[in-house]
């Protein structure tokens, strides 16, 4: 068995989980792909494929062209890079694994805590020889606006009370009586981008959140508010934030995900200093990683024994 290993940019992937155990010829790619014909190309003649999370798109266009591909494991519980129609049309299993939550909620407030006290220019000037070089805010008092109230929305809205922020939130379908079961005030979409002094996004990107967040709404924003995503790239256009900055129009964007990954080193907003970037880390620590890594091995044996594990199509 021809096993790949994708997207594994820290070339760590074979330290966690019992690899050996599979007594499978293993190849682990370390860089991104460069479009559907390289994946078509460099995947030919693997029978499994380990997908980190949405890293390397699997639509139609690459799956038929797949005729060797059996299993199809994704890490995490959902893959929207994956057409399982497709997957399974070509008699490819697509598996799932586990997944643990709090390492995003914990990169949020290091991402929302480095854009309010300046740290990344205040970490520059220390290793220059400098000493202070702005004046941050505190979040005490401020109102944390919450673009979703789901498991990691509630989890930054508690986190955000311990702060000593106000936590209001919308989506589509949050009711004031779920809003406060956390302890958040539940307001309408307008009112929560003007109201906040810290804004989060914590919404699944959908048909209904592509670009959700655009120029209008960043208009309401305050000039000294700050966007926080963690969640998908996608649900903000990107355009309309990058304009914003530039403008002034709010004070900063926190970003951990983007519309392409991994982020040309071209781009726009590597040259801004009101954002505070990071490079899709939301989910990546050790304890991720033996979840993911670990139930990767265990569904392929479970496949090569014939009664596939967490299987999503």
């Amino acid at each position: 068995m021809k096993i790949a290993i994708l997207d594994d940019y820290q070339n760590v992937a074979l330290t966690f989980g019992d690899w050996d155990s599979l007594e499978a010829e293993i190849e682990v790619f370390t860089e991104a792909f460069a479009g559907p014909s390289e994946v078509v190309e460099r995947l030919a003649g693997f029978d499994v494929v380990v997908a980190m999370r949405e890293r390397t798109r699997f639509p139609a266009e690459v799956l038929d062209r797949l005729p060797d591909l059996k299993l199809l494991v994704s890490t995490g519980p959902r893959n929207a890079a994956i057409d399982l129609d497709a997957a399974g049309r070509n008699g490819v299993v697509v598996s799932a694994t586990g997944h643990v939550g709090p390492p995003t909620s914990e990169l949020t407030w290091a991402l929302i805590l480095a854009a309010a006290r300046n740290l990344p220019a205040e970490f520059r000037s220390m290793r220059e020889g400098g000493w202070q070089v702005g004046v941050g805010t505190m979040l005490h008092g401020k109102t944390l606006g919450l673009l979703g109230l789901g498991r990691l929305g509630a989890e930054a809205a508690r986190i955000g009370q311990a702060f000593g922020m106000k936590p209001i939130a919308w989506s589509q379908n949050l009711t004031a009586e779920k809003a406060a079961e956390h302890g958040v005030t539940a307001v309408s979409k307008d009112e929560l981008f003007a109201w906040s002094d810290v804004l989060s996004i914590h919404l699944v990107l959908s048909d209904r959140s592509r670009g959700l967040v655009g120029a209008r709404e960043l208009a309401l924003m305050k000039p000294s508010a700050m966007l926080v995503n963690t969640s998908r790239g996608p649900i903000v256009e990107e355009a309309a934030l990058v304009d914003a900055l530039r403008r002034k129009v709010i004070g900063a964007a926190a970003l951990d995900v983007y519309d392409t990954e991994p982020l040309p080193a071209d781009h726009p907003l590597r040259t801004l200093d009101n954002a505070v970037l990071t490079p899709h880390i939301g989910y990546v620590s050790r304890e991720t990683y033996e979840v993911f890594y670990g139930d990767a091995v265990e569904d392929i044996a479970a496949f090569q024994d014939g009664s596939p594990l967490r299987v999503m199509n």
